[in-house]
């Protein structure tokens, strides 16, 4: 469950020094500093001279009589603090993290600018409806179905529906063995009861890495982990065709971090907290929620950022073709392979902790090969997975006719496999999946049109999303989360305990923009505004349970 308050805040103003170097880039970040001096240090005091005598002549002042604060001076001055009465802030990327923060600010009147690179809202959620049917290229699972998952109170009031693929916690052996079919690389069918008794082996294996971890200070690979249990039992050991089955279910394992076994961190790959209830796929596609939450925004679409300066009071956002967009403070909901490749430039740059934060995360790669048939020529199972030596090998079909009862089979590819598809045309990755569909089923018909995700060569997204890389430090959340001034960050790389998710990107843009809201208001000592904010569904009825279908 999404817990707004569970870390301290540090608001850090940015200091110059008068030869632009960045001071506290050094400094470790839970330490808050003094804003800076109105003047720089050593420089000298601005000198009175004739002609600002003559234009005190003709300035205009302003009595405090009957007015509730002080505010002589200047009708310039006094039209100067009204307009600062309302903060001003530009939120980078409209996928559902900085919608979700653009949707907090906008519903307590500041003023906000979304300022998207694409053509098209979501990010990394993206529904198509080419097919006929809406089919999610990008995320497509609600992980968590539940009334504490932060979406629900949204998707409820939307009337959308769920198809649960999985009734409990597990994310690396579930999708209900019984309606999942495999099949080796030759179109032979696995027989189910070796598929069970494999899914025991496979959860006996990831027991004993547990083992592994305590006793290693050091952090390994969850693969290397693995060979270290083979090696201590090795009647946990596959041969031929169970150790084919073996691989794919550490390709599903993969799949979770959209990454390879030997990338992922044994540390951490179990410590995310998971909803419960299963996991449902949003049979309408994410895009409804998308357009519900962006609704009366100010959205930019192709407005790519090149470069973000902030100081003290302002944040000034270079788009691309060298326009300027200027606020009172930003929030940063970019995916972490646009940080990591640093498309974006900052200034002053950012400090080494962050940097550091930045790279010690790991970005997943997951593709998919989405298939419209004429007619269903495949069983009435959820998922169709093909075993082989290597998991690299192995992969998997998702039914959506299961789901949906539309005929469209979904290819997911995970890891460097994901990446090597994105090597080859669309038209080529598409007759690859159907090769080996046509092994599976020797009268499979040709699809009628194919649609190939490039998440990972996509220059707006540069992967899917997060996961612990190892040898990750423990705070590296933390850091990544913590603003920097008036500069913020979202996105689900920075969720408290749900990174790689939704519901997690969504709660790492309503934290996002509280802090924000928060931070401008006290910044102003406009301390009656600091009310909480109610998130505008979250006051819509719940009486109306989530509608889940399984077929």
């Amino acid at each position: 469950m999404y817990k707004k308050k569970t870390y301290q805040t540090c608001y850090r103003p940015i200091i110059y020094s008068t030869n632009g170097q960045n001071l506290w880039e050094d400094t470790p970040y839970p330490n808050i500093l003094p804003p800076p001096s109105r003047r720089a240090p050593g420089r000298p005091k601005r000198r009175r001279n004739k002609d600002d005598d003559e234009k005190r002549k003709y300035t205009t002042t302003v009595s405090t009589k009957g007015l509730p604060n002080k505010c002589s001076g200047t009708i310039t001055s006094l039209i100067d603090s009204q307009q600062r009465s309302v903060p001003s802030v530009i939120v980078i990327g409209a996928g559902i993290s900085g919608i979700a923060a653009a949707r907090i600010l906008h519903d307590a009147s500041f003023k906000v600018t979304l300022l998207e690179s694409r053509d098209r809202l979501g990010g990394r959620i993206h529904t198509d409806y080419s097919f006929g049917c809406p089919v999610d290229m990008g995320a497509s699972w609600l992980h968590g179905v539940c009334n504490e998952n932060p979406l629900a109170p949204l998707i409820r009031c939307l009337g959308l529906t769920l198809y649960r693929t999985s009734g409990d916690d597990s994310v690396l052996y579930d999708h209900d063995l019984e309606s999942c079919m495999l099949f080796d690389i030759d179109g032979n069918k696995v027989q189910q009861q070796t598929v069970i008794e494999v899914g025991e082996t496979f959860k006996r294996i990831l027991e004993e890495t547990g083992k592994v971890r305590d006793e290693n200070p050091e952090d390994i690979s969850v693969s290397e982990a693995i060979s270290i249990v083979l090696d201590r039992h090795p009647e946990l050991r596959k041969q031929g065709l169970a150790h084919e089955v073996l691989q794919w279910f550490i390709c599903r394992m993969e799949a979770w971090f959209a990454a390879d076994a030997d990338m992922i961190s044994l540390k951490s790959w179990d410590q995310e907290h998971v909803l419960s209830g299963g996991h449902g796929l949003m049979v309408q596609g994410y895009n409804p929620v998308i357009n519900a939450l962006a609704k009366d925004i100010d959205i930019r679409l192709n407005h790519r950022v090149a470069k973000i300066s902030n100081g003290y009071n302002k944040v000034m956002v270079t788009l691309e073709d060298g326009r300027n967009c200027v606020a009172d403070a930003a929030i940063i909901t970019v995916p972490i392979g646009v940080l990591k490749a640093n498309l974006i430039e900052f200034e002053p740059r950012l400090p080494d902790w962050k940097v550091s934060a930045i790279s010690d995360l790991g970005v997943g790669n997951e593709n998919k090969i989405a298939l419209r048939f004429d007619k269903v020529f495949w069983p009435d199972v959820e998922l169709l997975g093909v075993v082989a030596p290597t998991s690299y090998a192995c992969g998997y079909f998702l039914n959506l006719h299961k789901a949906t009862g539309h005929p469209v089979l979904v290819y997911m590819a995970a890891g460097r496999f994901a990446y090597d598809l994105e090597k080859l045309s669309d038209e080529s990755a598409a007759n690859f999946v159907m090769l080996q569909l046509k092994k599976m089923f020797p009268d499979a018909c040709e699809p009628v049109q194919y649609l190939v995700s490039h998440w990972g060569t996509d220059p707006n997204s540069l992967g899917c999303y997060s996961y612990d890389l190892v040898g990750k430090s423990m705070d590296v959340y933390d850091k990544l989360r913590a603003p920097l001034g008036n500069l913020f960050f979202g996105g689900e790389a920075v969720s408290l305990d749900n990174q790689g998710s939704v519901h997690g990107a969504y709660s790492a843009g309503v934290m996002a923009a509280e802090n924000c809201q928060r931070y401008l208001w006290e910044k102003q000592g406009n301390l009656e505004s600091l009310s909480q904010v109610s998130v505008r569904h979250e006051t819509l009825g719940t009486n109306f349970p989530l509608q889940i279908s399984r077929i």
